[in-house]
């Protein structure tokens, strides 16, 4: 009878400290190393005081929904930049991928690869399947976590970004 419920007990046991392992909105972020598409790493730590950062985590560069999403924030970046705010998309795609997708796409921002999947972990977007899940995620200046959004809509990306990061009451720019 035992071997019947083994399997049961070890996911729910599995489930809930998936669950106990998310962030939660008022905690701190992880902080991260990545490589950027630009040839810098970025680090959150760097951030830290001077600007909100805004991590938008994609499943697959050339896939659809990822390609109409950085199309997004590439032709409407201009919005999110009225913000006191720098944002990047992110992936556990090799950087290479992430370079020849930043360029087919157009994008004028970074693109992030977080290769060993660490932050993803970290950040509680890997899906179990191996690729992140499509989650943005808002940093204040002061390194904690402002939002969490799982309800992305590829085609306006960048839109509901401004939108939320005014919601936030983030600081506009001055410029």
């Amino acid at each position: 009878m035992f071997k019947l419920w083994k399997p049961l007990l070890l996911a729910s046991l599995l489930s809930i400290t998936a669950q106990a392992n998310a962030l939660e909105v008022g905690e701190p972020a992880p902080d991260f190393a990545l490589p950027g598409t630009d040839n810098k790493t970025y680090r959150l730590s760097d951030y830290q005081g001077k600007q909100a950062v805004v991590l938008a985590w994609f499943p697959k560069a050339y896939t659809s929904g990822c390609t109409i999403e950085c199309k997004s924030l590439s032709e409407n970046g201009h919005l999110i930049q009225k913000f006191n705010v720098s944002y990047f998309m992110a992936s556990v795609d090799p950087l290479v991928d992430n370079i020849g997708f930043a360029t087919e796409t157009g994008a004028n921002f970074p693109l992030l690869s977080d290769e060993d999947k660490s932050v993803a972990r970290a950040y509680g977007v890997l899906h179990s399947q191996g690729f992140a899940k499509r989650q943005t995620i808002y940093i204040g200046k002061d390194g904690r976590i402002l939002k969490i959004d799982n309800n992305i809509r590829p085609e306006t990306s960048a839109e509901d970004i401004a939108a939320t990061l005014g919601k936030l009451q983030v600081e506009r720019r001055s410029n």
